[in-house]
């Protein structure tokens, strides 16, 4: 005869266990101190080899043990045929429980903040990130994607929960950095799919969910504003070193980050060259600065500023890090050219005259440092154009020192 709730109820313990059967090997065993439990009798192997699988508790009132999880009669029926099920497949249901409990555990540690850490220290050992890079996407994953999946086990993450992660970055108006989220996100589940801690990528089916905003390209400066910006710039009445950076990124056209992250171990002022590291090139290659001697006696003067440390633009409040990029465009803003221009914009500046004036095309785009696709070609150009790029260097110094004091426009390959 099958159990009921009434009669397991209203059984009570005596000095000895007693065994209350139900159906296909359930059971309840009432203990001498009143604790009823569930258990199932099964044989694998072969007769006589009986075995007893525990399913849990039977609690007759829940506020004696606040803490423990009941199992009705319903719930124990269940997990009995669910073992039943385990037991024709051959598999020893308490053995499968340590399995599942161990999976689980293990689950629980590989959370997306673990693996998205572990991804990011793998990446960084690598050395394929500049500074500047791994701390964007290291702010990214603290400020904006562990809040939200952090936590979770990085096999458990739906699309889902990974669109509410893009959406809120969108939302505020970042969409370059919502498309950089998911772009990242996605790395990190491949490194996870590699290790087998997850079965597939959410991310992947998000591709085009994001808005990709319309590209603006930095603005160059007029030439004809070039000597007003110059005369506002020297007339500026901020910090020295700001104003010598910004001189500085006019005078070399490299990007911004390249500037504020310099050392002075970068630099052989008695050969006129900056050499900076492929570590800090945005295409990973070791790039050569001609320096005018314009730009030279900016840097010695700067070295009387800043030369007892290892940055050439330290920040203020933090002296091992470098000047923020805010801090150039900030004084750029100040001198009224606000939504004009931007400290970026002096490449496009430089390539926009530079070009204008008949330069070779080659020689201005190796001095930005932009790739070449052709390996081949990238390499002759690097070998070849050197000594081109340091005429054309002093003589672009001279000629924004023509336009400062007011002389007259003349293009200087054609003057030549």
């Amino acid at each position: 005869m099958s159990l009921t709730d009434a009669k397991i109820r209203n059984t009570k313990p005596v000095d000895k266990s007693i065994k209350l059967k139900d159906s296909n090997g359930l059971y309840i065993e009432i203990k001498p101190n009143g604790s009823k439990l569930w258990r199932y009798r099964f044989e694998l192997g072969g007769k006589n080899k009986e075995s007893v699988f525990a399913i849990g508790e039977f609690i007759d009132n829940a506020k004696d043990k606040p803490n423990a999880t009941h199992v009705s009669l319903a719930e124990a029926r269940t997990r009995r045929n669910e073992a039943r099920e385990l037991v024709k497949q051959g598999i020893n249901p308490a053995h499968h429980r340590k399995q599942e409990l161990a999976l689980q555990i293990t689950e629980n540690e590989n959370t997306f903040r673990v693996i998205a850490t572990e991804w990011m220290e793998t990446t960084k050992s690598k050395k394929a990130w500049t500074p500047y890079y791994v701390k964007q996407v290291e702010r990214v994953m603290n400020a904006d994607v562990f809040p939200v999946v952090g936590k979770f086990s990085v096999r458990s993450i739906t699309s889902a929960q990974m669109l509410s992660v893009l959406e809120r970055i969108e939302k505020r108006g970042a969409h370059t950095v919502a498309l950089l989220a998911r772009q990242w996100c996605s790395a990190v589940f491949c490194y996870a799919i590699g290790r087998r801690k997850a079965d597939n990528d959410p991310t992947s089916v998000l591709k085009g969910t994001i808005t990709r905003p319309e590209v603006v390209h930095n603005k160059p400066l007029p030439q004809k504003e070039i000597p007003i910006f110059l005369k506002a710039l020297d007339n500026y009445g901020g910090y020295r070193t700001t104003t010598i950076a910004i001189n500085l990124l006019l005078l070399t056209f490299v990007r911004t980050i390249e500037l504020r992250a310099a050392t002075w171990d970068e630099f052989d002022l008695e050969n006129s060259e900056w050499r900076i590291p492929a570590s800090r090139m945005k295409m990973r290659e070791a790039h050569i600065v001609p320096l005018s001697f314009q730009a030279i006696n900016l840097l010695k003067e700067l070295h009387t500023l800043t030369g007892g440390q290892r940055l050439l633009f330290p920040n203020y409040r933090r002296p091992v890090d470098c000047m923020t990029g805010t801090t150039i465009n900030r004084c750029i803003e100040r001198m009224g050219y606000g939504g004009k221009f931007s400290a970026h914009g002096f490449r496009s500046t430089a390539s926009t005259i530079l070009n204008e004036m008949g330069y070779k095309p080659d020689v201005i785009e190796r001095q930005l440092a932009h790739s070449d696709r052709n390996k081949v070609r990238a390499s002759y150009n690097r070998a070849e154009y050197l000594s081109e790029r340091r005429v054309m260097m002093q003589e672009w110094a001279n000629f924004l020192d023509g336009l400062k004091a007011g002389a007259k426009v003349i293009p200087i390959k054609k003057a030549a």
